[in-house]
């Protein structure tokens, strides 16, 4: 007996394995990257010419409030000077005029003379930084200062202002009191000592106070320092252009594209919804890859490919094959269901071919039985023979080998047609063929097809059976709850995953199993974009005629003796033939 393992389920993929899942999904849209670092370098260029005559001028000044004991603490210059509004005025026309003044700059130079400055507190300070760019170094730090003496001259002027006129003020007030007091002085020398003296007396002591109180805020006002501020650091004429070279401007440029280009191909994959590694068909199918076919080397897009011709393809076929014979599910009954999810079926019927092909290769009795009833090529396509090996059972009505099958025939399927595949140093193996019926539900329900399908508890056998695509057809879905285990065929760039997850849904509510997937690369004329005009003519091609055809056997459905096979004798493990792809 042999022991058969029921693989486990996949393990849940950890966080590292995700993300170098999805980096290598990333670099599969090397156009968007590409394009990034493009736009990046092209970025990085214009930068660096941009920049190239490009020069910069700074120049700092320290604010002061005005006072009259610059050594006093309790004096704090941020509670007398508001720095964002200095700001402000710092980049206000008015300072531009008066820079523009003493600079020469006419009223057309106005608006580039004013771009060029710009005005800067750093955090946590009284400085203001004069930052002006221009073409050339001496310009720049000519203009730097001209705009820092500007700002200078207008505080000055401002503040002045706003001293005359406290100072004018409080004269007004001054004035009157004064001269109420000079006339009081004048009454009061001329008045006899009395009541009425001492009275004016007390009047005279609150207009001299009067006076005095005024006299002196107007001193103290003339006694504040109105300077303005200072420069602290002059500008000076860079040594060098501004902009970072054209040497780092590529650099920045690059990796500013790169990562554009990353965000993209992150944008891409997410909006995707094709499935982009095995791990997106594994969880969507809820079943393993079994294999992924190589690219055919002579673009014929192979079907069974191996042999000289592609001996990667043949070891892939041979390593599906081993991974269903050891999967208990097949093993126990062994009658698998080859799909595909849409579109063409031409792969899956390589697949097919090439599994029965495999199977028959360790000594089973293979049967593939072509359930495509729509556009059934596989009798023209692959060399067959009408005898040369054991019958499988008897047909009903008792009808022998070599003998006409049934009136029927023409009309339903199956009709007892066999063919004999000659594959080479691989052996040989079964087709019933498919063919053009009327009622293809009913033919494959029928008791027949069920019989057919049954010839998989045979000792040592094995049966395949080709269907349409899934999602195309329902003929699939008629004949899994017979085979149970189904092996999905696609092309993973062609399928979404929510066509994986449907066919899941529809064979699991078919009451079958997925026993896992087989993907390959897109035929070339897909690639090409012919791939739907290579259909369409498929389909509309008429079929060859009958007499062109190899004339098939009826079934002899009596069981003879298996062929003996010894094991070790040197065909064990030999190199499949390539049979290629007919149109489907």
């Amino acid at each position: 007996m042999i022991e058969t393992n029921r693989p486990a389920a996949a393990p849940a993929e950890d966080e590292p394995d995700l993300l170098r899942d999805q980096f290598r999904q990333l670099l599969r849209y090397r156009r968007l990257i590409g394009a990034g670092i493009g736009i990046g370098l092209l970025g990085g260029v214009y930068l660096g010419v941009s920049t190239a005559d490009t020069y910069v001028a700074t120049a700092d000044v320290v604010l002061r409030a005005p006072t009259d004991d610059p050594f006093n603490p309790s004096l704090a210059p941020d509670k007398a000077i508001n720095i964002g509004s200095e700001r402000q005025v710092a980049l206000s026309s008015s300072i531009a005029n008066e820079a523009a003044k003493k600079l020469g700059v006419s009223a057309s130079g106005f608006a580039s003379l004013r771009s060029g400055l710009q005005v800067t507190n750093p955090p946590q300070t009284m400085v203001l930084r004069f930052t002006y760019t221009a073409s050339s170094p001496k310009e720049a730090a000519k203009r730097a200062n001209a705009m820092t003496e500007a700002y200078l001259l207008k505080r000055q002027e401002s503040l002045d202002a706003t001293r005359d006129k406290m100072v004018t003020g409080y004269q007004e007030q001054r004035d009157p009191v004064a001269k109420q007091l000079d006339e009081l002085v004048k009454q009061i020398n001329a008045m006899p000592a009395g009541p009425a003296r001492d009275a004016a007396y007390s009047s005279k002591t609150d207009l001299q106070s009067k006076v005095n109180t005024l006299n002196s805020n107007i001193t103290k006002l003339q006694a504040l320092d109105m300077t303005p501020g200072r420069v602290t650091s002059a500008a000076t004429a860079p040594p060098g252009a501004d902009g970072p070279g054209i040497v780092m401007s590529l650099a920045l440029g690059a990796a500013v594209g790169l990562a554009l280009g990353l965000l993209a191909a992150w944008v891409r994959l997410v909006f995707d919804p094709a499935p982009r590694s095995e791990g997106d068909v594994a969880r969507a199918l809820r079943a393993p890859v079994l294999g992924y076919l190589p690219r055919d080397k002579t673009g014929g897009g192979p079907i069974l490919a191996a042999g000289e011709a592609d001996p990667r393809l043949a070891e892939e076929y041979r390593s599906v094959a081993f991974r269903l014979a050891y999967d208990s599910r097949f093993a126990d009954r062994r009658r698998l269901l080859v799909v595909a999810p849409r579109g063409s079926s031409e792969i899956a019927a390589a697949v097919s071919v090439n599994l029965a092909a495999s199977f028959a290769e360790t000594g089973k009795d293979v049967l593939l039985i072509e359930a495509d009833l729509r556009t059934p090529v596989l009798a023209s396509q692959l060399p067959t023979d009408a005898g040369g090996r054991p019958r499988w059972s008897r047909a009903p009505g008792g009808q022998a080998a070599g003998q006409p099958p049934a009136q029927h025939g023409d009309t339903e399927w199956p009709d007892g047609r066999q063919l004999v595949v000659d594959a080479g140093e691989s052996g040989a193996f079964d087709l019933i063929p498919g063919q053009r019926v009327r009622n293809v539900a009913r033919s494959l329900t029928s008791s027949r097809a069920t019989r057919l399908i049954s010839e998989a508890d045979s000792p040592n056998s094995t049966v395949v059976v080709l269907a349409p695509p899934v999602l195309s057809y329902a003929d699939a879905l008629a004949l899994v709850d017979r085979v149970d285990g189904v092996l999905v065929v696609c092309d993973p760039r062609a399928v979404h995953r929510t066509d994986l997850s449907r066919i899941r849904e529809l064979i699991s509510g078919a009451g079958g199993t997925v026993l896992g997937a087989v993907l390959h690369a897109p035929l070339p004329d897909e690639k090409r974009g012919r791939g739907k005009a290579r259909e369409g003519a498929a389909a509309a091609e008429p079929p060859a005629p009958a007499a062109s055809r190899p004339q098939p056997q009826p079934l002899a459905y009596e069981v003879d003796e298996p062929e003996q096979h010894i094991p070790g004798d040197g065909t064990d493990t030999v190199a499949l033939r390539t049979v290629r792809p007919g149109r489907r």
